[in-house]
């Protein structure tokens, strides 16, 4: 009985190898459904929205081409300008502000001491947070009569500030919020570095008699800095699309005065309602971003290369 069903296994095997050899395996059926939802939400949008900065289009008027007049029209808007003054500006300091205080924190939280990992959980839990959360709590400490930072200014002798309500002091205000925010990530970022730095670098240099600070100049820092480098890519592009604290905190005020290119955006968009020109900013925006994220990328690339070719 196993004599005769032996050939006929090995001839129903041989069939269905060449059914395999005539319709090999593929795995369309599994990248299709992803290639749908990749299409739907992120290539169709984008080119809708390019497509909607060709035209003057206004909520409940009929759209007409006019080509790269919505692009052109953005050198010669005063509040376009100001906007992008504001996001350089609010940038700037909200990715070297949380650097600096990150670096600092990691050092500090890298020695061993009593209850570190619990004060490690204590200084990550701002990033916890939700931003309107957040936004409302500090609404409520810049308050100029009320607020708890003006108290705290009162007990050392300075005078009250008006904090957001002004124009001069809104943006570093702002920034002291997301530096309060985002010091946490960069001190995570950074602390992942320090882990991976062997000791013995430390070792000779305290054989040698190096300082703290001689230390941390000529052995830390340089082998940090990539590490930093990641931190400040992370921190400039979301820095540069920040919306909910802003908007939430000031709305762009007062007056324009922090008003960012995303609340810009916003307010054409969706109060005035020119969806023409508003799409020609978020196209020229998404390109600045990409822009950016592009030159990091690059200069992180050369340090990588003069890394090796320095350690060759």
């Amino acid at each position: 009985m196993s004599v005769i069903a032996e050939p006929a296994a090995i001839a129903a095997g041989s069939r269905s190898a060449q059914r395999r050899e005539r319709w090999p395996p593929s795995y369309w059926p599994f990248v299709v459904p992803a290639l749908i939802v990749v299409l739907a939400v992120i290539v169709f949008p984008w080119l809708f929205t390019i497509w909607m900065s060709l035209n003057e289009w206004k909520v409940g008027t009929p759209t007409t081409f006019v080509g790269l007049s919505n692009y052109l029209r953005l050198p010669n808007d005063p509040r376009f300008v100001e906007s992008v003054l504001h996001t350089a500006v609010y940038t700037a300091l909200s990715v070297l502000l949380p650097l600096v205080l990150g670096t600092f924190a990691a050092v500090v939280f890298h020695e061993r001491f009593p209850l570190r990992g619990f004060l490690r959980g204590l200084v990550i839990m701002p990033m916890m947070a939700t931003p309107v959360a957040i936004a409302l709590v500090w609404t409520m400490m810049f308050h100029p009569q009320l607020g708890v930072l003006n108290y705290l200014l009162s007990l050392v002798g300075l005078p009250a500030q008006l904090w957001v309500f002004h124009p001069a002091t809104v943006i570093p205000s702002l920034v002291l919020v997301e530096t309060w925010q985002w010091t946490p990530l960069v001190m995570l970022i950074v602390l992942g570095g320090l882990s991976a730095i062997p000791t013995e670098p430390y070792e000779s240099a305290m054989i040698d008699g190096a300082n703290f600070w001689q230390m941390f100049r000529y052995i830390t820092l340089p082998l940090i800095t990539p590490f930093l480098f990641i931190a400040a890519m992370i921190r400039m592009i979301d820095a540069v699309k920040s919306f909910d604290i802003i908007f939430a905190i000031t709305q762009g005020g007062p007056g324009s005065a922090s008003e960012t290119i995303n609340l810009y955006l916003y307010s054409v968009a969706f109060i005035y309602y020119d969806i023409g020109y508003g799409s020609a900013i978020a196209v020229t925006f998404f390109t600045l971003i990409i822009a950016l994220a592009a030159v990091m990328l690059y200069l992180r690339q050369r340090m990588h290369w003069n890394e090796i070719g320095g350690g060759a």
